[in-house]
């Protein structure tokens, strides 16, 4: 393969300062460069120049990574770093058709995320050791991810005047920097106002330490240590061994849907930007629905 001609990096940069003003997270600006720069590499053999490439170049690419073996989850979202490429150079004036809009996504298995039930979830959180600091963090940080139904980033990014005790609100920051401000259950106060009390000053020396949660260093946590600590709460409740930490926030949504709220309600409380991306839940409610049918009906 050839090296990509000189303008790719460039539009590559100024592409990636877009996704910045965006908001973008850092580990999908990596991701969205390394598959564009993949993309230049195949493509400059046929067009060196990115404001020429056709769908057909695209196309090309796509089958070369589906016969190169690339899942087709992999191949989708690798084509969905060069449709937001070529959607940058369409908005700034560059080109007037996007090539990559013309090429579908390869159709993969459906994988529907795994949740808790109720009681795994009271399990994990009634079970918790509360003995030492640290213990008294994580059961605080579950009943929190739980409640408002946080991501891992978002666990990390509050601070102590996140959760405003008199209105039981919690200010979070999500993907692209959009601000949510989300109901919080008493419970979860309960257990934040207890580490507050009891495990967060044992850990913190430095008065200017503004993280809510914190490691045993009195540092605010990186998302592998809540992503570690979750997940060993989640395998130590024997009846939810193999369930992800994310499983947590995926159990959020699905109770509400069982309880009853509606799909917009769960899209604006987890954050999403779209509505199809909180349609999934839609699908796990439905699975359930079928086993309750399939095992109480006569005729089912």
């Amino acid at each position: 393969m050839s090296a990509p001609d000189a303008c790719w990096p460039d539009l590559i940069n100024l592409h990636e300062r877009d996704l910045i003003a965006a908001g973008a997270a850092t580990k999908t600006m990596a991701a969205y460069r390394r598959d564009i720069t993949e993309f230049s590499r195949q493509v400059v053999e046929s067009q060196s120049d990115p404001l020429a490439v056709s769908h057909r170049d695209v196309r090309r690419h796509a089958a070369f990574l589906s016969a190169s073996g690339r899942a087709p989850a992999t191949v989708a979202r690798k084509l969905a770093a060069i449709r937001s490429f070529y959607g940058f150079l369409l908005r700034t004036g560059r080109i007037t058709q996007n090539p990559a809009d013309l090429v579908s996504a390869p159709k993969g298995a459906a994988r529907l995320p795994r949740v808790l039930t109720t009681s795994q979830m009271a399990e994990i959180l009634e079970t918790a050791p509360v003995s030492t600091p640290l213990e008294v963090r994580d059961r605080a940080m579950i009943e929190l991810a739980y409640s408002c139904g946080l991501r891992s980033e978002e666990v990390i990014s509050l601070s102590v005047d996140s959760l405003d005790f008199e209105s039981e609100q919690l200010s979070v920051v999500g993907k692209g920097s959009r601000h949510r401000r989300l109901p919080v259950g008493e419970p979860a106060q309960r257990a934040v106002e207890e580490y507050l009390d009891r495990a967060r000053p044992a850990l913190v020396s430095d008065p200017a330490e503004t993280a809510l949660f914190v490691s045993r260093n009195g540092r605010r946590l990186s998302p592998s240590d809540v992503s570690r600590r979750l997940s060993a709460r989640v395998r130590d409740a024997a009846s939810a061994s193999g369930i992800s930490p994310h499983a947590i926030r995926h159990s959020f949504a699905t109770h509400l849907l069982e309880g009853g709220a509606d799909l917009r309600t769960i899209q604006e409380l987890l954050g999403h930007s779209s509505i199809s991306t909180t349609q999934v839940y839609t699908h796990l409610d439905s699975a359930r629905l079928r086993d309750a049918y399939a095992g109480s009906h006569p005729r089912a």
